[in-house]
């Protein structure tokens, strides 16, 4: 019998890159990584560690010191309190944190619901614990955000979770206090988990102050923040997240860890406690570099006939409207990339209300965004003529 792994589908998102590596002159918007460096303080933790001989296995938690400056960031950011001994684990990126939860609390059959369009590997994630993904609409006309009223006819008695991912990938949405609120009083109702994973937390450009679901009164308890350092501090390849939460879950964690990577490098940790207790000048550097990105490629896009898109409020992700155009969001994609050399990410990738949309991460230069959208509108010049 053919695996649950050996059945999940190629990713059309890697389809595209795979294909655009290999062709000249590409304009790349489709792969959600920072163009920023890591801060050379953080490397130079780093390396520092590599020298002093910490090459060796640490807590399958995490060092507490890593755990410690974790548990400063979120009572400081995020308002809540969690106890670093035993109410968080340090995991190999915020996937191994989300994989890890989800391993943790369902069980064969379990529904999860999540956001419809949302980040591919949710759904493939909740299939390899073998539950089922549940999918959500959620609409532009609402910001991208769940309506309440889809989310309770969603709810049946094999659902186990909720998957909350704000600020958003692919939309850039932020869900904000008010319905995060009303999406806390559902879950408490039905006794559901929250995942919330909050990677772009940092990436945000709203008026209104980042908001945390377990911030809710009743609500700490029944919420796994899932972070890293990935996206902030322009750590993607350092491979290092957590998993906050109640302990009983959070507990759990370092059994599993030991069954997989036993734990994250030591010299990889120190570097994270250096981002998270000396980078705020950095965060602020590059969130102005993307703020004024976004605003580019916004007024870019939107100029184009027969493409539309709403401002982000918040990570690094533009998702365009381009159903006027009248292909599908893998025909545009990939006649975008054979007729302009332009990558970026078909709608439907994230699911099937993803249709009718791509995807552009703006996470590079003003000179590279600019010439992406003078290639584009070229592109739909000729498919209008």
């Amino acid at each position: 019998m053919i695996s649950t792994i050996a059945r999940m589908p190629r990713s059309p998102i890697r389809a595209i890159y795979e294909k655009a590596i290999q062709m000249d002159d590409v304009v790349f918007f489709c792969l959600g990584e920072p163009d920023f460096d890591t801060p050379p303080r953080v490397i130079d933790a780093a390396v520092d560690s590599l020298r002093r001989g910490e090459t060796h296995y640490t807590p399958n938690a995490g060092l507490l010191p890593l755990r410690e400056a974790i548990a400063d960031s979120l009572r400081d950011y995020d308002g809540v309190a969690y106890d670093p001994a035993e109410e968080i684990a340090v995991t190999s990126g915020g996937m191994e944190a989300l994989l890890l939860a989800l391993m943790t609390v369902v069980e064969p059959g379990d529904e999860v619901i999540l956001p419809d369009p949302s980040y591919t590997n949710y759904r493939d994630q909740i299939r390899i614990c073998k539950g089922v993904p549940v999918y959500v609409p959620v609409r532009e006309e609402n910001g991208f955000q769940f309506d309440p009223a889809d989310l309770k006819r969603a709810i049946t008695g094999r659902t186990r979770a909720i998957m909350l991912n704000t600020p958003a990938n692919p939309t850039g949405g932020v869900a904000p206090r008010a319905l995060l609120e009303r999406i806390a009083a559902i879950a408490a109702e039905h006794e559901l988990y929250v995942l919330f994973d909050e990677v772009y937390k940092h990436l945000y450009y709203g008026a209104e102050p980042f908001f945390n679901i377990a911030a809710v009164p009743g609500m700490r308890e029944r919420t796994l923040v899932v972070d890293s350092c990935s996206k902030t501090y322009a750590m993607t390849g350092w491979r290092v997240g957590w998993l906050a939460g109640p302990a009983e879950v959070v507990g759990c964690v370092p059994k599993l860890q030991e069954n997989m990577c036993s734990c994250v490098p030591a010299f990889v940790q120190r570097g994270a406690i250096c981002a998270l207790r000396t980078a705020s000048a950095d965060i602020e550097r590059m969130n102005a570099a993307y703020r004024a990105r976004r605003d580019c490629i916004v007024q870019g896009v939107n100029a184009i006939p027969g493409l539309s898109a709403r401002t982000p409020e918040g990570a690094f992700y533009l998702f365009v409207n381009i159903t006027r155009t009248g292909l599908t969001s893998e025909a545009f994609a990939s006649r975008l990339l054979d007729e302009a050399h332009v990558a970026l990410s078909p709608g439907s990738a994230f699911g099937p209300s993803g249709e009718g949309y791509v995807r552009i991460s703006y996470a590079s230069s003003i000179d590279v965004l600019n010439e992406g959208v003078r290639r584009m509108a070229a592109f739909m010049e000729k498919l209008r003529a």
